[in-house]
């Protein structure tokens, strides 16, 4: 009878948290893993008749458990850490608009570069969506994190993509041919090289810079946007020593963030 009276407090206190953890995804989350972790705990300890080939495996459960959401959750921590919360955990709404003002930029500049290949995007919604962007974020921009080197002989082609990683706080360099893209490289350090393929210089230059990098010793990491999007493609910049080819703003965005942000070995 003790034990009831005991456990009863436990069970309201649970009941009293629980409304104000499932607000936000992370709570979400703890809920769930103590629903999980507490009834594996109650059938390994509370079932004596429970034969030991199937208490064993709930047995390991008990102890693997915590660890990998150790694991899962630090991962979250360090590249994800902005979707562990709702809105209504930031102290007000500029607060919020100030945390997600990079992700809203850079989506919306990269749905104005995908519209903007299939030929949606006129002068006038190039104006409506920079007047978007203003209105719903803040407009102090991000810290720069990080440097990013874009060859390109036509950079007129990718202004919306570039906005796109300057939101996301990346400090964008243009170069229009080799020469000076190596000559770049020579005096500054870059996260990512963003080239282009075919330029004035021949239709595979963009191989030519990369060739050149990696003959100098030169190992950072370099992505094509160009026109084509084709597995072989892909396959020849690996086998070059590149790191993608896409003709995709999104993808792109996906590689480039992915190695801009890259822990140091």
């Amino acid at each position: 009878m003790a034990a009831t009276s005991s456990e009863e407090p436990a069970v309201a206190s649970m009941y009293s948290v629980a409304p104000s953890l499932s607000r936000n995804p992370l709570g979400i989350v703890a809920l769930a893993l103590v629903l999980v972790y507490g009834l594996a705990a109650l059938v390994t300890f509370g079932s004596a008749n429970l034969e030991a080939s199937l208490k064993a495996p709930l047995i390991w459960f008990l102890v693997l458990f915590p660890l990998t959401v150790l694991g899962v959750f630090m991962w979250l921590i360090s590249k994800h850490p902005s979707r562990l919360y709702s809105p209504r955990d930031f102290r007000g709404d500029d607060a919020f608009l100030e945390a997600t003002q990079g992700q809203l930029r850079s989506v919306a500049y990269l749905s104005a570069a995908q519209a903007r290949q299939s030929g949606e995007v006129s002068v006038n919604t190039e104006r409506e969506v920079e007047d978007v962007v203003e209105t719903v974020v803040n407009s102090r921009r991000a810290d720069r994190s990080f440097r990013l080197l874009w060859v390109d002989d036509r950079p007129e082609n990718n202004v919306w993509e570039r906005k796109a990683f300057i939101a996301a706080g990346a400090s964008v360099s243009l170069s229009l041919d080799t020469s000076d893209a190596l000559e770049a490289l020579s005096v500054a350090t870059y996260a990512v090289v963003i080239s282009d393929m075919g330029r004035a210089e021949g239709p595979r230059e963009g191989y030519v810079l990369l060739d050149a990098m990696r003959k100098g010793g030169d190992r950072t990491p370099l992505v094509f946007f160009a026109s084509s999007n084709d597995p072989s493609h892909k396959q020849e910049t690996r086998e070059h020593g590149g790191q993608g080819c896409t003709n995709d703003p999104r993808e792109l965005f996906e590689i480039v963030m992915a190695l801009a942000t890259k822990p140091l070995a």
